[in-house]
């Protein structure tokens, strides 16, 4: 065995080299760390831009040019554009928020194979219409049929894509007048008085989210099913009624706070003196909230209801039926022929109005027409007005920290023409 001996500098010389590999090792690690930081920092940064975006329109509120800045689905600041720079082309307000609403290109809420998709569809057809929240609405019906209607919308709550835009529903009927004219089209066999459990059942199946209901006030039983309404915190609107100006005040200190569609769901002939009308518009508690298609309500009536509630008190809804957003031309339903004309839906065969079609959007540019108010005071109607009644705080106002719900729009010819729909900062619909 042969013995190999080691001087002291050959292993000074060895340590200097391991050392030195050892050195160099580190630097290499060193400069794939500040690497690593350096990417993760720039990625952060871009992650930070990526989810950061500005908008530009006209200001609704007084036309002012500006830049909202919009971060994580909410409106950071809004920044006036310096003067000199070019003017944007477009309008930028509050998304439009509809109260009542039946149904869209063919679907009915109270459909009893209703599907998510459906649902889906609807919502990115009112989109493109401006419409970025809404109620859909369940009218009269058999408790089981509501049951199914309000489980299968509840389904659509929790989609990812178009829970956002369903804050709630809209429960119209069953506990509305079964008179003739008072109860419009709703079916007298399904129309009953108010129940609570029978109520509760149906909060059940729509998982809580039943926010607006409609009542007939004179119904036996009616003001203490609003004071337990009003007490859960469900908003009560009075209508389908016949009721005097005492059973209306009733119900309003019951916690009543709204009219549905008034000057509609009335009989067509009533007392000039004492009907539902007069009680309605002088109460200062109660909003109204109107069609305003041009042909459920002319122009003297929706002049005389802006004038007598104010920008502050009325909400335009469109009420619309599953034939709205269809071309226009004739329908079966039900076995019924159904005609769809350019602002209504008609019986043909009678020549009597079925239901409404126009949009939110639509319906604004009538109110501007027949009332000559501002755009500021139309937007106030259609947004700001029903997200304050609903308590949807965190909408239908352009103000930071709301969230980024906007619409992008232009007046051709006095129609508001949307060009670009915002849901949450996500663009979910552009022209």
């Amino acid at each position: 065995m042969k013995l190999m001996r080691y001087s002291a500098d050959g292993l000074t010389a060895g340590i200097k080299k391991v050392l030195f590999l050892y050195l160099v090792i580190l630097l290499m690690k060193s400069k794939i760390l500040i690497i690593s930081v350096l990417f993760h920092i720039s990625v952060c940064a871009y992650a930070e831009i990526a989810d950061t975006s500005y908008v530009e329109g006209l200001l609704y509120l007084d036309g002012t040019p500006v830049s909202l800045k919009i971060s994580d689905g909410k409106i950071v600041k809004i920044i006036p554009l310096p003067a000199g720079q070019r003017i944007p082309e477009n309008y930028i307000a509050p998304g439009l928020i509809d109260l009542q609403i039946n149904g869209y290109m063919g679907v009915s809420f109270g459909d009893q194979d209703l599907t998510v998709d459906d649902i889906r569809m609807v919502t990115h057809s009112l989109w493109k219409e401006g419409v970025t929240s809404f109620l859909p609405t369940v009218t009269t019906s058999d408790q089981t049929q509501m049951e199914t209607s309000f489980s299968l919308l509840a389904k659509a709550r929790t989609d990812e894509e178009i829970g956002s835009s369903l804050p709630g529903f809209h429960l119209e009927g069953p506990y509305i007048s079964p008179v003739k004219g008072y109860r419009g089209a709703h079916s007298e066999k399904y129309i009953r008085q108010p129940d609570w459990e029978e109520f509760q059942r149906l909060q059940s199946k729509a998982s809580g989210a039943i926010k607006l209901i409609t009542v007939a006030p004179e119904m036996e039983g009616a003001i203490p099913f609003i004071e337990k309404c009003h007490a859960e915190g469900t908003i009560v609107s009075l209508g389908h009624h016949n009721a005097s100006t005492e059973i209306i005040q009733k119900a309003v200190d019951a916690g009543a706070a709204l009219s549905t569609h008034l000057g509609n769901g009335c009989a067509n002939e009533i007392n000039r003196h004492n009907n539902p009308i007069w009680p309605q518009l002088a109460n200062d508690k109660l909003s109204i909230s109107i069609i305003t298609d041009g042909s459920h309500l002319n122009r003297d009536e929706v002049i005389t209801f802006y004038k007598a509630k104010g920008v502050d008190k009325t909400i335009i809804v469109s009420d619309a039926l599953s034939l709205a957003g269809l071309p226009q031309g004739e329908y079966i339903s039900d076995g019924d022929t159904l005609l769809v004309t350019e602002h209504v839906v008609m019986f043909p065969s009678e020549g009597v109005l079925v239901g409404a079609i126009m949009p939110v959007s639509r319906c604004m540019t009538t109110m501007m027409r027949f009332t000559k108010c501002s755009l500021k005071d139309a937007v106030q109607m259609s947004s700001t007005n029903p997200s304050r009644l609903m308590g949807l705080d965190d909408r239908g106002e352009i103000m930071p920290g709301k969230r980024a719900d906007l619409i992008l729009f232009t007046l051709e010819d006095g129609n508001i023409v949307i060009q670009k729909t915002i849901v949450a900062g996500k663009v979910v619909y552009s022209k």
